[in-house]
């Protein structure tokens, strides 16, 4: 079963290639998630990285979190599962002014 990681702190110039290449040292990796901004296309700083099992991930984190890549200290841990988003109603519901109605 694939473990998903968060992988944190990225320099905006990081490579999902690179990340695939350093993830690699410690096992197989079966995907590489680059977050980047939908209009730019720059990063945003983090991305999602899952291994092929518990082993690897646990090696991955002990190994890469607080490792320097590209000037910054990485994070690593494992990801938490996408809340839902379809209960709108827990977040208000504002309009452009700002007001809550």
């Amino acid at each position: 079963m694939t473990k998903r990681l968060f992988v944190g702190s990225l320099s905006y110039t990081t490579t999902a290639q690179q990340l695939e290449d350093l993830f690699s040292q410690v096992g197989k990796v079966s995907s590489v998630n680059l977050i980047t901004d939908k209009f730019s296309g720059q990063s945003k700083g983090f991305a999602f990285v899952e291994m092929t099992n518990d082993k690897e991930t646990e090696d991955a984190i002990k190994k890469f979190n607080d490792f320097e890549l590209d000037g910054r200290k990485l994070v690593v841990n494992v990801a938490r599962p996408k809340e839902d988003r379809s209960d709108h109603q827990s977040r208000g519901n504002f309009t452009r002014s700002g007001k809550n109605w």
